[in-house]
C-alpha cells in the first residue's frame, strides 16, 4: 500500500539549507514510503522512527544521521504523511 506525502514551502525551504547527503536521505525515505508504505519504513531500525512528546506530540522523528533528524506527522491512518520540518537537532 503506498502512502502519499506531503510538505510546505517551510520544509522545502529548511532542507535548501542540509548538507546533500542529507537531501539525499530524505529522498530516500520518501521514496520507501510512498513504494511500501509507513508501516514498512517505521518497522526499518536504520531510521529509529520514534514518536515524540511534549509540545510535539502527535509527531514523528526518523534519524537522518546522527546530527540531523526529519520531523512528520501522520495526517490519515498511515496513508497521508505531511513533513514538517529538517533540522539539526540539539544536543
Amino acid at each position: 500500500m503506498s502512502t502519499k506525502v506531503s510538505a510546505g514551502s517551510r520544509f522545502y525551504k529548511q532542507l535548501s539549507k542540509v548538507p546533500t547527503f542529507i537531501i539525499d536521505k530524505v529522498n530516500f525515505w520518501i521514496w520507501e514510503v510512498q513504494t511500501s508504505g509507513i508501516a514498512n519504513a517505521m518497522k526499518r531500525p536504520g531510521y529509529h522512527d520514534e514518536p515524540l512528546m511534549g509540545n510535539r506530540y502527535g509527531q514523528r522523528s526518523v534519524r537522518l544521521s546522527r546530527s540531523y533528524r526529519l520531523i512528520y506527522r501522520v495526517v490519515e491512518d498511515r496513508v497521508h504523511i505531511e513533513l514538517l520540518e529538517v533540522n539539526k537537532h540539539d544536543y
